[in-house]
């Protein structure tokens, strides 16, 4: 049995909780807030030790993974300081606020020779390993062009004053429009090479985006577009488009994965759930079990991490020089 703490015992930290409580061969055996009597009613619920210090959780000898659900500017020091307690790490996205924080906890994690996933959940969701497998036979070929959109409501209960500041690692983007930028550049398979964007702040008073338009440009000449918007009122939109060789593909989380070839939509079957976030956080979980006992690779590994959070920082850049960034690999 795998003994989980989380760090970060809060809204997310829940959603953790119950999806672990599923999965057969972890258990939750800490967690951590700073606020230790809202720790305690957090271990009281879903069990294990309660601490209100994160260092603290990782001297605990039952502890063998965390997952890391703070918010992202502490990402950095607590991902250090637990591949040096020699534990694994689900660390929730994104990985860090920038590149250079995302490069000190991948040399840490490689220095200490522990694994570490990052909560891209997308990877994760059913719609979009549906998308997947459709990609994966080949029957409409490879993606050329894609559009991917997240616009939501972005004053939710759980917003936070460090989410409206660029410094901790807030914003729209940074914070929920990475999961549209995630997912298409999973999903079409190849690096970023340039980056183009238009950002700001439309909607809210804060110092962080709440909205962008985001342009990629790919490794072999494919081409991308994003959505990440926080209105102050409206309705969720979270879709994507694929444009490919010999057909389209639509993934839309109410309605699933649908096919367009000869002017016709089919949809894709049983490619819908509901809760799917719940389930989707259940299969990372697996997931990350299985690359814990060296059964398989994590599929989400660090250096795709730090790939993401690098094209959100040129996205910021090219919006500020009004050009597009180029982006090197390797």
């Amino acid at each position: 049995m795998i003994g989980i703490g989380i760090i970060g015992a809060g809204h997310f930290g829940a959603v953790h909780a119950k999806a672990m409580a599923e999965v057969d061969g972890v258990q939750l055996v800490a967690s951590c807030r700073e606020d230790r009597a809202a720790a305690e009613q957090f271990a009281q619920e879903h069990g294990g030790s309660a601490y209100s210090d994160w260092r603290q959780l990782l001297a605990d000898p039952k502890v063998d993974a965390v997952v890391i659900a703070t918010p992202h500017h502490l990402h950095e020091e607590i991902a250090i300081g637990a591949a040096g307690a020699g534990k694994h790490i689900l660390l929730e996205k994104p990985m860090a606020p920038t590149t250079r924080l995302c490069d000190a906890i991948n040399a840490a994690v490689a220095k200490a020779g522990v694994q570490l996933m990052v909560g891209h959940v997308m990877h994760f969701a059913l719609p979009c390993l549906k998308a997947k497998e459709v990609l994966d036979s080949g029957v409409i070929g490879k993606p050329v062009l894609g559009s991917s959109w997240m616009i939501k409501l972005w004053m939710e209960s759980n917003r936070r004053d460090w989410h409206k500041n660029t410094a901790s690692g807030g914003g729209m983007l940074m914070t929920a429009g990475i999961h549209a930028l995630d997912r298409l550049v999973w999903l079409m398979g190849q690096d970023v090479v340039g980056v183009n964007a238009l950002a700001g702040t439309f909607f809210h008073e804060q110092q962080a985006d709440d909205s962008a338009l985001i342009g990629l440009r790919f490794a072999n000449g494919g081409i991308g577009q994003v959505q990440s918007v926080g209105y102050r009122n409206g309705a969720v939109g979270f879709a994507m488009d694929l444009v490919c060789e010999n057909g389209t593909l639509r993934i839309d989380f109410d309605k699933g994965v649908s096919i367009g070839r000869d002017a016709v939509w089919t949809p894709v079957p049983d490619s819908i759930e509901a809760d799917w976030m719940h389930h989707a956080v259940v299969r990372e979980w697996r997931a990350m079990r299985d690359a814990i006992a060296g059964i398989a690779p994590v599929p989400v590994d660090g250096a795709y991490a730090r790939q993401i959070v690098g094209i959100i920082e040129a996205a910021h850049q090219a919006n500020d020089q009004k050009r597009e960034i180029g982006i090197g690999h390797g």
